[in-house]
């Protein structure tokens, strides 16, 4: 049944924005078709909608469709040596089907523990944390194809994944993710990649999937980014920005521009340097519980930007332009917003 005005902001980890014109929650992937169908009849611009966990709704809310992707269902199949697939359709809640995942041994997705939202939105930002991301175990999604309205199976290397990137991502209008199926490793260690997990871990001698998962949400939770009732950096929407990925030079200049010989950077392939953005936003002097009106900078991690209570979208959205204005003026980098700004188009320039 399609709504009309309805609010938005509170089906958003951010709790901002205005209302969209129509609204639809969709059970089923037939559910799905008929709302696109609907929209189209009518000439109306369509928002896809999940757990709401990497959305900023603009305070004029949406003049269209929104549609909440929300089937739910999950299997897990033995499908070869030491492989079992687990199928999860989009409207699954991500955590539990990692906590599904790691009470039952399999190992893919241990460190993607306490992400909020919802597995259909895991392969379009390519998910990732500590030293894992989706793109590792996806074998396949299930994907409406919107100009078609026919389903479609994806094997992973069309998806296109990048580092918090993927084809659905560059083609937000081409596809509508149904399911995801990963293929995790029965009986298999657990990933300790990441420095900061592994060592969180070093006293003990062979860590388990659960001691991991329980690691990782103890981690998280010391940097606001697991939603808990009372805190104050809880409306939040993660990591607001993603960590730059710069050639090997440009990242030597940052670090000269910053006086940090010493600056974070990780290899990433190809000559290329991860830069944290985090740290370089403090390093433009932006401290941890920086204020501005309503919204802010997390008190716990200085990626996370905040709604500390009656924000305005354009408050969150005024932040973000300073601290990108401020970070590239300073460092020479420009920062990229995460989340997906509905409603509006972001006002940063490349």
């Amino acid at each position: 049944m399609v709504l009309d005005r309805v609010p938005l902001a509170p089906l958003t980890t951010l709790e901002v924005g205005g209302p969209a014109r129509h609204f639809v929650e969709a059970q089923d992937e037939a559910a799905v078709v008929e709302s696109l169908r609907w929209a189209a009849a009518r000439g109306l611009p369509v928002a896809i909608l999940g757990g709401g966990s990497n959305v900023l709704v603009a305070d004029a809310g949406f003049d269209g469709l929104v549609i909440r992707v929300a089937p739910r269902g999950r299997r897990f199949e033995t499908t070869g040596t030491g492989v079992v697939t687990l199928t999860a359709a989009a409207g699954e809640p991500w955590d539990d089907l990692v906590a599904d995942a790691v009470g039952r041994g399999l190992a893919g997705i241990e460190c993607l523990s306490g992400i909020p939202g919802l597995a259909g939105a895991t392969p379009i930002q390519n998910v990732g944390a500590y030293g894992q991301e989706v793109a590792e175990t996806i074998q396949t999604v299930r994907v409406l194809d919107r100009a078609t309205l026919q389903v479609r199976e994806l094997g992973a290397g069309e998806c296109a994944f990048g580092y918090r990137d993927s084809r659905f991502k560059r083609q937000p209008d081409a596809f509508v993710v149904l399911a995801v199926a990963f293929a995790l490793r029965a009986d298999a260690a657990p990933t300790l990649r990441y420095a900061e997990l592994a060592a969180a871990l070093a006293g003990t001698a062979r860590p388990s999937l659960a001691e991991t998962r329980a690691a990782v949400l103890g981690l998280r939770a010391k940097k606001s980014m697991v939603i808990r009732a009372g805190d104050p950096n809880r409306r939040s929407a993660g990591s607001f920005f993603t960590n730059p990925i710069v050639g090997a030079a440009t990242a030597d200049e940052v670090a000269r521009r910053a006086g940090a010989p010493q600056m974070p950077r990780f290899p990433a392939g190809a000559g290329r340097v991860k830069l944290s953005a985090g740290w370089l936003i403090e390093r433009a002097g932006f401290t941890k519980g920086t204020r501005r009106g309503a919204a802010g900078i997390s008190t716990a991690h200085a990626l996370a930007l905040v709604n500390l209570g009656g924000a305005r979208a354009d408050e969150l959205i005024a932040l973000a332009v300073e601290i990108v204005g401020a970070v590239r003026a300073r460092l020479g980098v420009t920062l990229a917003p995460e989340p997906v700004l509905v409603g509006q188009s972001w006002p940063i320039p490349p």
